[in-house]
C-alpha cells in the first residue's frame, strides 16, 4: 500500500481515543494486516467498522506517523466473518463475543437484515427472550442512525462535525427533525446558518415551516447584528429587516417575536429612548450579571486605605515630580472606592498615575493582578509598570471547548486569588468576556479599569467601558491634561485635536507626525512600499516587518488591506525558490510573510520563548510565518515570545499583516505607522477610527493622501453606534 495514498480502507481494530461531544477519534485501522493509526473526525465508530477514510499521511512529533483524516465513510460488513467480528466487538450493547457467534451461525449473511428488520426471529437462537431481541433490534437502530443521518446530511454540505452536533441534540430523531423543520438546526447551539436550513427546507420542498422559519429569521438577524457590536437591537427596527428578508408579514414577525419573548427564546427590555429592545438570551444574561456584579461589589468595597496624602508624598518622593491634581484624585479614588475607572488619551498620565497605585497597594501588602485583552497589550502594560500583566484568556486560565468556545478554570466557584485587579486596554473587552472577568473576581476585590473610550469600541459585541461611564454609579477619572514632555509629540498633540474636531498640524517637518499630499492611489502605493523598504529603515534604521505597521480603515479598495498586503509581500517578500509558500482560498503565504490571526483559536499549540507550553492564538497577534511543512501539513509561526504550530485546516484564519485594518490594531502599538487617506467607504470615515489609528503610532505616524480625507474624519463626531443594554442595567433600581 502507498504511504501517501490519499484514501485507504480497512477495519476499526482498536479505539485509542473518542470525543463524543465532536467526533474527533484515534484509532487503529487493519489495512492488509496493517495496523495504521488514524486521526481526525469520525463520529460513532467502533471496533470491527469497516472504513473507506480520504486523508493523508502525516508524523506526529510525539506518537509518529498517523493518517489525517478528512473524510470517513462507514461501511456495513458484508461477510459471515467480518459481520461476526463487527458483532463480537461489542459494537451492539447486549451482543458479546458468544451470543454474536450464535446469532451468526443462525443467520449468516442475513444477519443485519434480521436484527433491523425481524427482530423477533432473534428468539429462534438459544438465550435470547423478545425481551433482549427488541434490545439488541433498538441498539442496532441508534448505531446505524447516525451513520444514516451521516449520509442524509452530506447531501446538503453538513459535515462531520456539524452532524455530531445535531446528533447529541436530537439522536435517533435527528433525521425525522430535519425532514419535519430543519429549522431547528439554527437552535441548541448546533450553530447551521438559517441561510443553510433554509436551502433543506426549500430542498425537500417541506410544508408547514412558516413560524419555525420565521422564529430561525428572528435569531439570524440579531445574531448577525452581534457581529456589529450590538448586543441588542430595536424591536421595530427588528421586525422590519426580518419581515422584509424572509418576505413575511411584519404584524406575523411581530406575533412570532411576542411567542419568543414569551418561552425565553429570545428577551425584551425597554430602554431610555422609551423604545423596546430584543436581546439573545447569552447577551440579555451576560450584560445584566456584569450590572449586578458591578452593584455589587460597589455595596462591599474592600478596606479604605489610611493616610492617602502622606502615601502619595512618598512616591512622590521617590519617582522625584509631583502629581497634578486629577491624577491625585484618581489615587484617592483607586485607594477609597471599590471601583475606579481611569480614563484620558495619550500623554495625559494614565500610567504615571496607574503605576503611583501600585506602588501605594504593593507597599500596604496588597496583592495586584494586572491583565490585558491581548498580548501586546499585556507586554506592553508589564514594560510600563515593571509588574507582570496577563491576558484576560491566560489570567483566567482558558481551556478548550468543542465548538471553539472558551471554558476558564477562574469562576466564581474558583475565584482569583488578589485583592486588587487592574485591567488596561477596558475599550477592547467586549460584553461575554467581561461577564466571565466578573465571576472570578472575589468579593472585596478592588478593581481599576483603565482605558482611553474616545479609542473604536471592542471588536466583539459590547460597549463595556462607554456604558460604564456612562452610567455615572462607577468612580470616574477622566485625565484631560497633556503634560510638558508629551507636548513636544505632534502624535500627541494632534490625536487630542482630532479628537476635539479641530485639524491637525501636518506643517511641522521635523516632528513625528507628517502629512504627505497624494491623489494618485498608484503613487500613494508606490510611496507606501517605498516608505517601508527604503526610506524608514534607512532614516530611522526601522525594520518593515518589526517595527513599521501599516494601517488601512478598509479591506477593500485600491488601498484597502488586501491590495497593500499584495504589493508589500511582492516587495518584502517575493517569490524565490529557497522560499516554500501555499495558497489557498485566494491566499498565498511564503516563508518570511509577516502574518496575523484573525480569529481566536483555543486549539493551536505553542512554545513559549522560556520552555513552557499552552494552547491558544488570539485574534490580532501578529507573527512571522518561519516554516512550512508540506509531508505533514503543517506551518510554523514565530510570535513575540512564543512559537505556534498551525496544521492546514488552521490556516484559514490567518492572514498577511503588512498592513492591516485599523480596527484589527486595537491593543497594539508600533515604532512606525503609516495610513493612507484615500476614498474608503464612507461609513469607515468618522473621527474616533482616525484617533484610534494616529495612537497605535509610539515614534512616527505618516498620513499619505488627501487631506479633504482626513479632514472627514476629523469632522465626522458620529461614532460607532452601538445598542446595548448595561447601561440601563446598571443604572435600574439603585442609586450610588
Amino acid at each position: 500500500m502507498e504511504k501517501n495514498s490519499g484514501e485507504i480502507n480497512g477495519v476499526v481494530d482498536s479505539i485509542v481515543y473518542a470525543n463524543s461531544q465532536n467526533g474527533y477519534t484515534v484509532l487503529r485501522l487493519d489495512v492488509e494486516d496493517d495496523l495504521i493509526t488514524a486521526v481526525g473526525t469520525m463520529p460513532g465508530v467502533g471496533i470491527g467498522d469497516e472504513l473507506k477514510l480520504t486523508g493523508y499521511f502525516t508524523k506526529h512529533q510525539k506518537y509518529g506517523e498517523q493518517f489525517a483524516v478528512t473524510d470517513c465513510e462507514r461501511c456495513q460488513p458484508k461477510t459471515t466473518s467480518a459481520i461476526l467480528n463487527y458483532l463480537s466487538s461489542r459494537s451492539i450493547k447486549g451482543v458479546g463475543p458468544l451470543t454474536a457467534q450464535k446469532i451468526v451461525e443462525l443467520f449468516k449473511e442475513k444477519t443485519f437484515d434480521v436484527i433491523e428488520k425481524q427482530p423477533q426471529r432473534l428468539t429462534e437462537v438459544k438465550g435470547i427472550t423478545m425481551a433482549k431481541a427488541m434490545k439488541i433490534h433498538e441498539e442496532m437502530k441508534e448505531a446505524n442512525g447516525f451513520r444514516d443521518l451521516l449520509v442524509f446530511l452530506k447531501q446538503y454540505n453538513i459535515n462531520p462535525q456539524e452532524a455530531v452536533r445535531i446528533w447529541n441534540v436530537y439522536g435517533i430523531k435527528s433525521k425525522e427533525i430535519i425532514e419535519e423543520n430543519p429549522f431547528m438546526l439554527c437552535e441548541n447551539g448546533i450553530g447551521i446558518a438559517f441561510s443553510r436550513a433554509n436551502e433543506i427546507a426549500l430542498a425537500g420542498n417541506i410544508d408547514n415551516v412558516r413560524e419555525p422559519r420565521t422564529r430561525a429569521a428572528i435569531l439570524h438577524t440579531i445574531s448577525y447584528n452581534t457581529r456589529n457590536g450590538y448586543t441588542c437591537v430595536p424591536e421595530e427596527k427588528l421586525i422590519d429587516v426580518c419581515s422584509a428578508y424572509i418576505k413575511e408579514e411584519p404584524e406575523y414577525v411581530s406575533e412570532v417575536l411576542e411567542k419568543m419573548a414569551d418561552d425565553e427564546s429570545v428577551y425584551k427590555c425597554t430602554k431610555d429612548d422609551d423604545k423596546e429592545y430584543v436581546f439573545l438570551p447569552m447577551y440579555y444574561q451576560a450584560e445584566n450579571y456584569i450590572a449586578a456584579r458591578i452593584k455589587m461589589l460597589l455595596r462591599y468595597p474592600p478596606s479604605v486605605i489610611e493616610d492617602i496624602d502622606d502615601r502619595i508624598g512618598e512616591i512622590e518622593y521617590e519617582v522625584g515630580f509631583g502629581y497634578a491634581r486629577l491624577q491625585k484624585e484618581a489615587i484617592h479614588k483607586a485607594l477609597t472606592k471599590g471601583i475606579l475607572i481611569l480614563t484620558g488619551g495619550p500623554g495625559t498620565g494614565k500610567t504615571t498615575t496607574l503605576n503611583a497605585i501600585i506602588k501605594i497597594l504593593q507597599k500596604n501588602n496588597e496583592k495586584v493582578l494586572l491583565a490585558a485583552p491581548t498580548g501586546r497589550a499585556a507586554q506592553r502594560m508589564t514594560v510600563v509598570t515593571k509588574c507582570e500583566a496577563k491576558t484576560i484568556h491566560r489570567l483566567l486560565e482558558v481551556e478548550w471547548k468543542e465548538g471553539d468556545k472558551p471554558v476558564f478554570k477562574r469562576n466564581e466557584q474558583n475565584n482569583l486569588r488578589c485583592d486588587t485587579l487592574i485591567l488596561d486596554e477596558v475599550s477592547m473587552v467586549d460584553s461575554l468576556l467581561f461577564e466571565s472577568l466578573l465571576k472570578a473576581v472575589p468579593l472585596g476585590c478592588r478593581l481599576i479599569f483603565v482605558g482611553d473610550n474616545n479609542q473604536l469600541p471592542s471588536v466583539g459585541a459590547g460597549n463595556v467601558l462607554g456604558d460604564m461611564i456612562e452610567s455615572k454609579i462607577i468612580p470616574t477619572v477622566i485625565l484631560n491634561e497633556i503634560f510638558r514632555q508629551s507636548m513636544r509629540s505632534l502624535i500627541v498633540t494632534n490625536a487630542h485635536r482630532i479628537n476635539r474636531g479641530e485639524p491637525p498640524v501636518i506643517d511641522v517637518k521635523n516632528n513625528d507626525f507628517f502629512f504627505l499630499r497624494n491623489n494618485n492611489s498608484k503613487s500613494i502605493m508606490n510611496t507606501i512600499v517605498d516608505l517601508c523598504i527604503r526610506r524608514l529603515p534607512k532614516s530611522y534604521g526601522y525594520s518593515p516587518l518589526e517595527d513599521i505597521q501599516i494601517l488601512s480603515p478598509s479591506k477593500i479598495g485600491e488601498l484597502g488591506t488586501a491590495e497593500i498586503n499584495k504589493a508589500m509581500q511582492q516587495a518584502i517578500n517575493p517569490p524565490s525558490p529557497e522560499k516554500m509558500q501555499i495558497s489557498f482560498k485566494e491566499k498565498l503565504l511564503r516563508i518570511g510573510d509577516k502574518v496575523m490571526q484573525c480569529k481566536n483559536n483555543y486549539g493551536i499549540p505553542w512554545e513559549a520563548d522560556d520552555g513552557s507550553c499552552g494552547e491558544g492564538i488570539f485574534n490580532g497577534e501578529i507573527g512571522i510565518l518561519s516554516s512550512i511543512d508540506t509531508r505533514n501539513k503543517q506551518i510554523t509561526i514565530d510570535f513575540d515570545s512564543k512559537t505556534a504550530k498551525y496544521t492546514y485546516e488552521d490556516i484559514q484564519d490567518v492572514e498577511l499583516a503588512y498592513c492591516c485594518t485599523i480596527h484589527k490594531s486595537q491593543g497594539n502599538e508600533f515604532e512606525a505607522v503609516i495610513i493612507p487617506m484615500y476614498n474608503s467607504p464612507r461609513q469607515l470615515m468618522y473621527r474616533n477610527l482616525l484617533y484610534t489609528g494616529v495612537t497605535r503610532a509610539k515614534k512616527l505616524i505618516i498620513l499619505i493622501g488627501s487631506s479633504d480625507s482626513m479632514m472627514t474624519m476629523v469632522n465626522n463626531y458620529k461614532k460607532t453606534v452601538r445598542f446595548t443594554g448595561l447601561k440601563e442595567f446598571l443604572t435600574e433600581d439603585g442609586d450610588f
